[in-house]
């Protein structure tokens, strides 16, 4: 089989693998969707090997197939796997971390945060951007009829972080939450928080992204570009602000504005990576007695909670997906998806 693999400085090649056969404990995927992720484009942009050196991970030196948004049926099983958990046929999407599950972290399931070591699967090991992946039994994620195979792996990171993040802010009905950012998480996050009843706010520096948060539930639109969103914010609440504020877009001027639009005992939620932001401690944070929190993609059975609030609620998480590919447009497609214009794109099999 062929599956995708990143070579740096903005490029990929088509690379020949064997077809996968399952270890005892693991299962084969047969993929029928593997999402296109921003973080992708940290491995795709920089200079071969220099990926790896700036995300703190060791390089094995060998071709590693991308793509950490996997979701398919499953192919075939190892000889140690309970026919009671996952069996041939089964519709599926990944917690894409393999840890040693014997830590605490593992046993929590933030295989993520693993003690001791933790495979990423489309970073350090292989992902979905190929025919077929193998995986530990352990991270599977069942994923009912009436979920999609695109919205299976959209879960198993960016709308998984979004409902992560939500969770981390105790997110329901009684809440306003203002939203920085709406690409893909955004988006997602914007969604999931309208159907637990919040009232949402959604803001971005582009205007069509700002709108397009109208058609995921948003009762309220903010066009950064072209006013300020603290005051918008302020204006919309009437003075007070909001008692929830998420940023998704990792950006100084958004982490600072959730911290300033955020109410007096609020709480805001940081779950966009990279960058910094400088905070005025004294009047944004301490007397206001405000929350900080960071999340950090989503625990194995949060993830399994999350499929089931989108099948119980019907949400159409496929409306992310503004780009469909196959495999052999590999090149074309991380182009386009290079230049964050669209939205989510997904090869689909």
């Amino acid at each position: 089989m062929r599956g995708v693999v990143f070579t740096g400085d903005s490029t990929l090649d088509l690379v020949e693998f064997p077809d996968p056969a399952p270890g005892p404990r693991d299962v084969v995927l047969e993929i029928k969707a593997s999402g296109m992720c921003g973080s992708d484009l940290k491995l795709y942009r920089p200079p071969a090997g220099a990926a790896f050196k700036a995300l703190g991970l060791k390089d094995s030196g060998q071709p590693v197939i991308a793509g950490h948004e996997p979701c398919g049926v499953v192919a075939a099983v190892g000889q140690d796997v309970d026919g009671r958990i996952v069996k041939v046929g089964d519709r599926v999407t990944l917690h894409h971390y393999q840890g040693c599950w014997d830590c605490a972290q593992c046993r929590t399931g933030w295989t993520q945060m693993c003690e001791r070591t933790a495979t990423v699967y489309g970073v350090t090991g292989h992902g979905g951007h190929a025919p077929y992946m193998r995986a530990a039994v352990e991270t599977i994620v069942h994923l009912p009829a009436e979920v999609s195979f695109t919205t299976g792996a959209a879960i198993s990171c960016g709308t998984g972080t979004a409902y992560g993040a939500l969770l981390r802010l105790d997110v329901s009905a009684r809440d306003t939450i203002a939203i920085f950012g709406q690409g893909p998480v955004g988006l997602s996050a914007t969604q999931l928080a309208a159907a637990m009843g919040a009232r949402v706010i959604a803001v971005d520096v582009s205007s069509e992204r700002a709108q397009a948060a109208n058609e995921f539930g948003a009762a309220h639109v903010i066009d950064a570009s072209a006013e300020d969103p603290v005051e918008a914010i302020m204006a919309l609440t009437g003075g007070k602000g909001a008692g929830k504020a998420l940023d998704t877009s990792g950006s100084s001027p958004g982490r600072s504005a959730a911290v300033r639009c955020a109410a007096l005992w609020g709480k805001v939620c940081f779950v966009g990576e990279g960058g910094d932001v400088t905070l005025n401690v004294s009047p944004e944070i301490i007397r206001k007695q405000l929350t900080i929190v960071g999340s950090w993609t989503i625990n194995s059975a949060d993830q399994t909670d999350c499929v089931r609030f989108i099948a119980d609620h019907g949400i159409e998480v496929d409306k992310l997906f503004t780009d469909r590919w196959t495999l052999d447009q590999a090149e074309v497609a991380y182009k386009a998806f290079d230049r964050q214009a669209a939205g989510k794109g997904v090869f689909v099999g």
